[in-house]
């Protein structure tokens, strides 16, 4: 989960620890895909060949990417938080599908059950290790410390229970947060899509609003444009805000399927503890 690992020699959990190209990683992506939005917007969608007569400022655009450089300086905003959307996603993607591990959750779950009934505590470390995600990692902490209080001497029973149950707790601590990073940025992305798309449709519908209120009969030209503008910042806007809540929507409910798991194992784990000793 983590680039380096540092074990925690007071609770046996795994201590992840920082490292500095993972903290910068947001604003590098984010950088990142603004640029490729800006040179889609200027070098691909503004390529001459896609206007009448060659000219980007006052040609007739032909095909889509035409239409999407008539949308206004907006575009690349809307275009570099779509990109970010999908960077992140991808990221996310990674992230959760390694922390998920090998096997099914629930498969997983199950076994280490029977492993605890059976008293078979390395079976159940070898489980983990095998199975070499979040759950597993969490798992293989209370197991640690369900060893370290058979062998202890010095503490009641309700002591133990409650130092097993502190060591799943501290190592579930220590998981969410590799699970969590960067969706915050997904949740800002949902709501600020469809923010900087309103404001390039209004700044479209206040270009058509000036080429009906000129002089004379009304501008075509001028009043396409304001309307392309408009609808085109809209889609893009509406689009990337869909996107990033169902991803939101889809990560959050697959990191708190991976936290009722590891709630799930621990509580068999003190309850293993306490039927046994």
């Amino acid at each position: 989960m983590a680039d380096a690992k540092a074990t925690n020699t007071s609770s046996g959990a795994d201590v992840q620890s920082a490292s500095p190209m993972r903290a910068l990683f947001p604003y590098l992506a984010i950088a990142a895909c603004a640029v490729v939005a800006y040179i889609f917007f200027y070098q691909v969608c503004g390529n001459p060949a896609n206007f009448a007569d060659n000219d980007p400022a006052k040609g007739h655009p032909h095909g889509v990417l035409g239409t999407i450089f008539k949308g206004g300086f907006i575009i690349p905003i809307g275009l570099t938080l779509l990109l970010t959307m999908f960077t992140f996603t991808v990221e996310r993607m990674f992230t959760i599908l390694k922390a998920a591990g090998s096997g099914n959750l629930d498969v997983f779950v199950q076994k280490v059950r029977m492993a605890l009934i059976k008293s078979d505590i390395d079976g159940a470390v070898k489980m983990c290790d095998k199975q070499s995600g979040s759950v597993g990692s969490v798992v293989k902490a209370g197991l640690r410390k369900y060893r370290e209080m058979e062998a202890n001497s010095h503490l009641d029973k309700e002591e133990k229970k409650a130092a097993i149950q502190a060591e799943l707790e501290e190592a579930t601590m220590l998981e969410l947060p590799s699970l969590e990073r960067n969706l915050s940025v997904l949740a800002t992305i949902a709501s600020l899509g469809t923010l900087v798309g309103l404001i390039g449709t209004v700044m479209g519908m206040i270009r058509s609003f000036q080429a009906l209120g000129a002089g004379g009969a009304p501008n075509a030209a001028e009043l396409s444009v304001g309307i392309s503008e408009a609808l085109v910042n809209t889609a893009i806007g509406i689009t990337t805000s869909a996107l990033a809540i169902l991803c939101y929507n889809f990560f959050t409910t697959r990191i708190d399927a991976m936290t009722y798991r590891m709630e799930e194992v621990g509580y068999s784990i003190v309850q293993t503890f306490d039927q046994k000793h």
